[in-house]
């Protein structure tokens, strides 16, 4: 009987592997975990953007830029970091503390700078008086050549320029009145000094680095145009551009075109060719291409509405390529998330993230045939779990036909209280089903009609034996007991 009910006793499996609740809460936190993944790659992505000077117009340019895409919650947004100047922005560029950066080139290029979009470009003009006789700009040798500095790097950008063409600089203080052949006189002016610098023959020709369309290019070009007698100016032109590229691929070649500065006269009559430099937005060859793309789109989709508050937004443009690969192969190679907008090939979010769905999808539907092969597994522990007390009871039935004594029938009538009270304890932290229900309901009923039968039985016999021993001691009795006679 022991052995029986050892043997009928199985160990239960852990309530947190049983409960089906517990299936459920799992594919909650599945499907969090999902719509958690969704929100966190939909979430917009701050960029840092490096800008200096600090109070210069790209600075204003890419304040507005990051205001307009707070108000309209695009999916990329700007944190600007000012500098004191642009070769302090380039420098955080490359040192990995800002993503994007305002750039000129030819005053630092940092080495991981990848061009989103030219803000605007400079150009070296130069004005002279038609009765010098200067033309191009190999024609300045021993000529006094007048400069209006608007930025550190405006010195070494002529100086470069000067060497190339085999000129030296020499200078104003100590030099003659007609100038040694190879030798070229800078004299620095302010912008309110350059009418009189020309005027006075202080100077031959007046240069400055700004872009063409600018106020301050147009304010030198006439200031000269006042200084000279018959009004009569030329705009002097840079040759061997490629040449002067190819050595100093920081610069690149502008063309001025005809009328520039203004159309009665026609100034200048043709167009011009010079090289200048440029202000680039730049980014990290690191940064995401999808939020270089996105930021890059914006940037040109709102030009107009830029421009309203930072009118150099109108001076943007894109930097020049004929293919995708001549554009990340170029001098100052272009960054891929730009080209992808500039041919129109921007990712959505599924090409984005098409190999991570895909691999959801793949390791999905496998996780999903494991949880479901669980699921069947531990509905299969249940039934396993109902099953032994189920085999327990028809056990039981049987071993109560076999009883000879009443504490035998006591003891098969407490293990079956005590299989009920497991199914009941069972029953309460998970489900069973209908049937199963049934068939427990019969098996208990069965075995509890079986044990009353079994004691009816037992306590026939009893009773019968207990008669017949009566009756033996009657007749004993009335054999030894002598007649009344």
């Amino acid at each position: 009987m022991e052995s029986t009910k050892r043997r009928g006793k199985r160990p239960a499996l852990p309530a947190l592997l049983v409960r089906r609740e517990w299936l459920l809460v799992l594919l909650a936190l599945g499907l969090a975990a999902t719509a958690a993944a969704v929100v966190y790659l939909s979430r917009p992505t701050t960029l840092t953007v490096a800008v200096g000077p600090r109070d210069g117009a790209e600075a204003a340019l890419m304040e507005a830029y990051a205001n307009a895409l707070a108000r309209g919650r695009e999916d990329v947004r700007l944190k600007i970091i000012p500098y004191d100047d642009v070769r302090d922005s380039a420098a955080a560029l490359q040192g990995g503390r800002a993503d994007l950066a305002v750039v000129r080139p030819d005053v630092h290029m940092p080495e991981n700078g990848l061009t989103l979009a030219i803000l605007h470009d400079e150009a070296l003009v130069i004005a002279a008086p038609e009765a010098s006789e200067i033309d191009s700009f190999p024609d300045l040798a021993r000529k006094r050549l007048g400069i209006v500095v608007r930025h550190n790097a405006d010195l070494p950008f002529l100086t470069n320029l000067l060497a190339f063409y085999d000129l030296a600089t020499a200078s104003v203080e100590n030099a003659e009145p007609e100038l040694n052949p190879g030798r070229v006189a800078l004299v620095q002016l302010k912008p309110s000094e350059v009418t009189a610098a020309i005027a006075e023959k202080r100077v031959d020709a007046v240069a400055v680095i700004a872009n063409p369309a600018s106020k301050v290019a147009g304010q030198t070009v006439r200031a000269v145009e006042l200084g000279t007698p018959d009004r009569k100016i030329d705009l002097v032109s840079v040759p061997d551009g490629e040449a002067i590229l190819t050595r100093f691929p920081e610069l690149q070649a502008v063309t001025i075109p005809a009328g520039t500065f203004g159309g009665r006269p026609k100034r200048p009559d043709e167009e011009v060719k010079t090289v200048g430099a440029s202000y680039r937005l730049m980014a990290r060859g690191a940064v995401s291409r999808v939020a270089v793309a996105s930021a890059t789109q914006h940037l040109f989709e709102w030009r107009s509405k830029l421009a309203a508050s930072a009118p150099i937004a109108k001076l943007m443009k894109a930097p020049d390529f004929d293919t995708t690969v001549a554009a990340t192969s170029a001098r100052l190679p272009n960054h891929p998330g730009a080209v992808d907008y500039f041919e129109r090939e921007q990712q959505t979010f599924l090409d984005r993230y098409e190999d991570y769905i895909y691999l959801f999808a793949f390791f999905g539907g496998t996780i999903g045939s494991g949880i479901a092969w669980l699921g069947q597994r531990l509905a299969r522990k249940r039934r396993e779990r109902i099953d032994v007390v189920l085999d327990r009871l028809l056990d039981i039935l049987r071993e109560v036909r076999a009883a000879t004594g009443a504490a035998e029938l006591d003891a098969i009538a407490i293990e079956t209280d005590e299989l009920v009270a497991d199914v009941v304890r069972y029953a309460r932290e998970r489900t069973i089903d209908n049937r199963t229900v049934s068939a427990l309901i019969l098996a208990v009923d069965a075995v509890h009609a079986a044990i009353g039968d079994a004691r009816r039985q037992l306590g026939t016999a009893e009773a019968e034996t207990r008669s017949g021993a009566r009756a033996r001691t009657a007749r004993l009795l009335s054999l030894n007991m002598p007649a009344a006679e």
